[in-house]
């Protein structure tokens, strides 16, 4: 029985494993490998795109189609454009015309709208009539008549909405939370917005009103859990809590976000980490550094190459890499810096690959470009 037990868990183990997968490429064609490291489908496509809900675009002999996690051929290549699933539901092109297709490659029938976009996670996507924008469901309802002239990602729930030249706040039910009264607004993760009301930058707690933050001119959202956040006052920067109060004086020459008790400061042309009483507990000796991930290690440049220290300072992964601060034009993405889910992406003799928070490389594999890890169902 404990031998079945075993086999069992080690099955689940791998399945889990098998739901995130990362793009990389190698030989001029784009393939898959798995948080282990393992090709799982083997390099073969001219052009794709990341798996989302299970299936990942892919160009074959001219035209769109997309496969599964198995590398399976599940809806034909047939469109002259393809974009990811959300939620279940598709934007592709053919016969120059933009349509919805759900998983089984099938028209969707939804509310005509003047241009069509995604759907997100949350089973919403834009609706546009002529300059207005608003929101629709995957079955159609109308969440959020078009009201806006612009309404950006959801983040943590919420997502910033612009009305004229101001900028407000709603939520997934389409509700204000913020009315567009602002000049600047950001969401952070940590239910408190930071915005800008003339010269005046405040923040906003959940339900509450605009706190003016005292001689601040600018500042940064907080990073999601944490309670402090970076600001600018006159040319230093210091940090704020979630009341808007100034906790460390500015006086760095830059500074990062705080994440698991540190930031990144600037000073004496060197950077170095400080706690949440602005105590310098690793000194500015680095030319570059990073914030520190939910794995407790951070990016440093030590002379020309990236390595990564723990939060007692000491560099437990040898300054050997390039890091991927920014991808480089290489198909999607956005910032990816450091250690997600126990890997970071780094680059070494040219090549890109993943480590894990002990140094050792996935796979011991190496390739061309790799992309970040995504969830593959």
């Amino acid at each position: 029985m404990k031998v079945i037990l075993s086999c069992l868990l080690g099955l689940v183990v791998s399945l889990v494993h098998a739901q995130e997968l990362a793009l990389v490429k190698k030989d001029k064609k784009i393939g898959y490998i798995d948080t282990q490291g393992k090709l799982v489908i083997a390099p073969t496509y001219a052009k794709a795109e990341s798996f989302s809900n299970g299936l990942a675009a892919v160009f074959i002999d001219g035209k769109w189609g997309y496969i599964n996690t198995a590398g399976e051929v599940v809806i034909e290549p047939q469109f002259d454009n393809a974009k990811a699933f959300h939620s279940g539901i598709a934007v592709v092109a053919k016969e120059k015309k933009w349509q919805y297709i759900d998983k089984n490659g099938q028209p969707v029938e939804l509310p005509h709208s003047d241009k069509l976009y995604d759907f997100n996670s949350q089973g919403l996507a834009i609706l546009r009539e002529s300059d207005l924008i608003g929101l629709m469901d995957t079955k159609g309802n109308m969440v959020l008549k078009p009201t806006y002239a612009e309404i950006k990602a959801f983040e943590h729930g919420f997502a910033k909405v612009k009305r004229g030249d101001k900028w407000g706040i709603i939520s997934q039910t389409g509700n204000a939370v913020i009315l567009p009264e602002y000049d600047e607004i950001d969401i952070s993760g940590n239910g408190v917005f930071v915005a800008r009301k003339g010269t005046a930058f405040g923040v906003i707690a959940k339900g509450g009103s605009f706190k003016h933050v005292k001689d601040a001119t600018k500042i940064w959202p907080f990073l999601e859990g944490e309670t402090l956040t970076y600001a600018r006052k006159d040319d230093k920067l210091g940090f704020i809590n979630t009341q808007g109060e100034w906790v460390v004086e500015p006086k760095f020459e830059k500074a990062r976000a705080f994440r698991n008790g540190l930031a990144p400061v600037y000073q004496d042309k060197k950077w170095g980490y400080v706690n949440a009483q602005g105590e310098l507990v690793i000194q500015p000796e680095y030319p570059d550094a990073e914030v520190f991930s939910l794995d407790g290690l951070a990016p440093v440049k030590v002379d020309k190459e990236w390595g990564f220290i723990d939060k007692s300072g000491e560099l437990v992964i040898p300054a050997e890499y390039g890091i991927s601060v920014a991808l480089i034009g290489f198909l999607t993405s956005g910032e990816d810096k450091g250690f997600i889910d126990g890997r970071a992406r780094v680059k070494h003799k040219g090549k890109w690959g993943f480590i894990d928070t002990k140094g050792q490389v996935l796979g011991n594999a190496w390739f061309d470009n790799a992309e970040p890890f995504e969830k593959a169902n």
